[in-house]
C-alpha cells in the first residue's frame, strides 16, 4: 500500500500477550507519520516491569488499560485476574517512563455495584492523572460464560442509566470533556483512532476476524487463525454500502459524537435536504428534549443519549 498511516491500534482479545519482538516486526510492516497516534491495549496481569519501556522504544504513545473497577470483590466476582493494586503500578510505571497518554477503560452496571462506588471509581483514575476514561455499560450476550451463569445483584437498567448520568457530572467537574457517547478526554486527549471511526473515514483491519472500510465496502476477515495465516488478504465478508446506508451510517456515526452532525456537510456529501427529509423526527425528538439544536446542526441531549438507539432507530430506512 505504502501509505503514511495516521493512527495504529492493537486492539481486541489481548494484544499485550505478543512479545516486544512481536510488536517489533508488525510495526516494522507499515509507514507512519510522525505524529502517528500507536495505541496498544494492555490487561494489567499479562505484562512485566520489562514490557512498558520496550514497546515505548518501538513508537507506541498511547496505553489504554483494561481497569473495569478498582473494586476488588467486584473484579473476583467478573473473574478480571488483576488486582487494583496492579492497574495503579502500571499506570504509575506508564507515568514515570513518560506515557503521557493514558485511557482507563470501566464497566457500568457490574454485579453489586452502586452509584457511589462506581463514582468512586471515576475519582480514583481522575486523581491518577489518565488523560482519557472509557465507560461501557454491562450487556451480557447470549453465548457468554455469564449467559448461563448470570451473576446476582446486577444493577437494574434504571440504576445503570443513573450511572451514566454520574459519570458525566463526576469527569465534567473534573476537566474531561464528554467528546463521544462513551468516551471521555482532558482537552486534546480525544482518540484520533476512534475519532476515525465516528468521522465515518476509512481503515483498515488486520489479524483474525478484524473488520475495515474503504469508504465504500465494510469487510471482515477469516475466522480461523490458520486460513488467515494462508491467506490475510481473504475477507470472510464484503458489503458495498448503496448510497442510502452511507447516508444513514454518516447520521449514525455523526449522532454518537456529542458535538453531533453538522447538517451542511451531510447535505453537501449527499446533495440532500437533511432537515426537510427528517423535518418530522427533527421535530418530534426537539420538542422531547431528547435533541438539541446546535450552530452546526444537532446532537444529543444527556437524557437523549439514554434513548440513542431508540432515537437512531427513527432515521434508518
Amino acid at each position: 500500500m505504502g501509505e503514511n498511516l495516521s493512527t495504529i491500534y492493537f486492539g481486541g482479545g489481548t494484544p499485550s500477550l505478543l512479545s516486544v519482538e512481536d510488536f517489533s516486526k508488525i510495526l516494522g510492516l507499515f509507514k507512519f507519520n510522525r505524529d502517528c497516534e500507536v495505541t496498544v491495549e494492555i490487561n494489567p496481569e499479562t505484562i512485566d516491569e520489562a514490557f512498558l519501556p520496550a514497546i515505548k522504544d518501538l513508537g507506541v504513545n498511547r496505553l489504554s488499560f483494561g481497569c473495569q473497577t478498582f473494586d476488588e470483590d467486584i473484579l473476583k466476582s467478573i473473574g478480571r485476574k488483576h488486582t487494583p493494586e496492579q492497574l495503579i503500578r502500571c499506570v504509575k510505571q506508564a507515568q514515570n517512563l513518560g506515557f503521557k497518554n493514558i485511557n482507563l477503560d470501566f464497566i457500568y452496571g457490574l454485579p453489586t455495584q452502586t452509584i457511589e462506588g462506581f463514582e468512586k471509581d471515576l475519582i480514583k483514575a481522575s486523581d491518577l492523572g489518565v488523560e482519557h476514561i472509557s465507560l461501557y455499560g454491562l450487556k451480557i450476550e447470549e453465548g457468554c460464560f455469564f449467559y448461563e451463569h448470570s451473576p446476582n445483584e446486577l444493577p437494574d437498567l434504571d440504576t445503570q442509566a443513573d450511572m451514566y448520568l454520574k459519570a458525566i457530572e463526576t469527569l465534567g467537574k473534573r476537566d474531561f470533556e464528554h467528546y463521544e457517547i462513551s468516551n471521555f478526554a482532558k482537552k486534546s486527549f480525544e482518540s484520533a483512532h476512534n475519532l476515525n471511526y465516528w468521522n465515518n473515514n476509512s481503515y483498515y483491519g488486520f489479524g483474525v476476524s478484524a473488520h475495515g472500510y474503504d469508504g465504500k465496502v465494510r469487510y471482515s476477515n477469516v475466522l480461523n487463525i490458520e486460513d488467515y495465516v494462508a491467506n490475510p488478504l481473504r475477507h470472510d465478508l464484503e458489503h458495498e454500502l448503496t448510497v442510502q446506508e452511507q447516508l444513514e451510517e454518516e447520521i449514525f456515526l455523526g449522532f454518537r459524537k456529542m458535538k453531533g452532525i453538522a447538517v451542511d456537510e451531510i447535505n453537501k456529501k449527499f446533495s440532500i435536504d437533511f432537515e426537510q427529509d427528517y423535518s418530522d423526527i427533527l421535530q418530534k425528538y426537539l420538542s422531547l428534549g431528547y435533541l438539541v439544536q446546535t450552530e452546526q446542526g444537532y446532537r444529543f441531549s444527556n437524557e437523549g443519549i439514554l434513548l440513542s438507539n431508540v432515537i437512531l432507530a427513527d432515521f434508518l430506512q
